[in-house]
């Protein structure tokens, strides 16, 4: 999906590690809701609380989820799955464009 309609967009930013990540909620029109998002090149570790969807719209990361011993390479138009309650880390090589899904139980 390349858009996204009949959303509402919670204008202040979101901004984590010294303003290399930022993103903005959207809340879809059933109660969902997604961040769009930047991040800047750098290491960064990020926690969850509910199951995520992350999509790379573009740039080039590397990410090592919980419980793997290998890093894995995701690059604009691939995604991938974060469990609830746990902590992952992202390499993100270049400027990187991303939507975040978050998926209730």
């Amino acid at each position: 999906m390349t858009e996204l309609m009949n959303v509402t967009l919670t204008k202040a930013a979101n901004i984590y590690f010294d303003g290399k990540v930022t993103s903005r909620k959207v809340t879809l029109p059933d109660g969902s809701t997604k961040t769009l998002g930047i991040m800047m090149p750098g290491e960064y570790t990020f926690a969850t609380e509910e199951k995520e969807l992350m999509e790379i719209m573009a740039g080039d990361v590397e990410i090592l989820l919980p419980n793997e011993t290998l890093w894995q390479t995701i690059s604009g138009g691939e995604q991938f799955y974060v469990d609830a309650n746990a902590k992952f880390d992202i390499k993100v090589k270049s400027i990187t464009d991303y939507c975040c899904s978050y998926i209730s139980s």
